[in-house]
């Protein structure tokens, strides 16, 4: 059974003090616009409009918490997935990126409850500086999943090569920490089961 089949919208977080208790457990979906971070996120929770983007990329500056382990709309949530804002987009003024870095950044290199992120990286893009700069923000002992969408783009010799070289890169700018990766489809499904393992593992669902 996908334990996050059942996620339901619980709040909005516009600035750090607003962020529920640290009681229970969260793993953050990261990623630049464009991305397919919010398909990705209603692919693995089998919804269509659990997550969604801005029409305008780069204008969205909040977290979407979703809550999981309900079996009943009236129970409480047992984790939480956190959809933040894309980063990246070349439109976004300095000001909507400081924005992000302010609420996002904040967020991923302090909270105590975070288990572990998913970055959703496009794989015909590869690691890009702004994704470097997201890892850096993430504390080392957070767990973090490689999610490189779209793979359906590209031949399997070709995604078997971007995986080699997203490895590597990451490999170079943090040697210690060990980076997990997953080739993702949303229209063909490809990594959906194991990345809705890793999670539910994360958060102990």
């Amino acid at each position: 059974m996908n334990r996050l089949s059942g996620a339901r919208f619980f709040t909005t977080v516009a600035k750090p003090s607003q962020l529920p208790g640290d009681g229970l457990g969260e793993i953050a979906f990261v990623g630049r616009s464009n991305a397919g971070k919010s398909s990705a996120i209603n692919a693995l929770c089998h919804q269509k409009r659990l997550a969604f983007s801005s029409k305008t990329p780069g204008r969205t500056q909040a977290l979407n918490f979703f809550g999981l382990g309900q079996r009943k709309p009236e129970d409480a949530p047992q984790a939480f997935l956190v959809d933040t804002p894309g980063y990246g987009y070349a439109e976004a003024t300095r000001e909507a990126q400081a924005e992000w870095a302010r609420l996002s950044g904040s967020y991923l290199g302090a909270r105590k409850a975070l288990r572990g992120v998913v970055l959703v990286m496009d794989i015909r893009r590869g690691v890009t500086d702004k994704d470097r700069q997201l890892i850096g923000f993430c504390p080392e002992q957070v767990p973090i999943l490689i999610l490189l969408s779209k793979a359906d783009k590209l031949s399997k010799l070709q995604q078997n090569r971007q995986m080699q070289q997203v490895r590597q890169d990451l490999t170079a700018l943090r040697p210690a920490q060990v980076f997990e990766i997953r080739l993702f489809s949303v229209p063909d499904k490809q990594g959906q089961q194991e990345v809705a393992e890793w999670i539910c593992g994360g958060l102990g669902l």
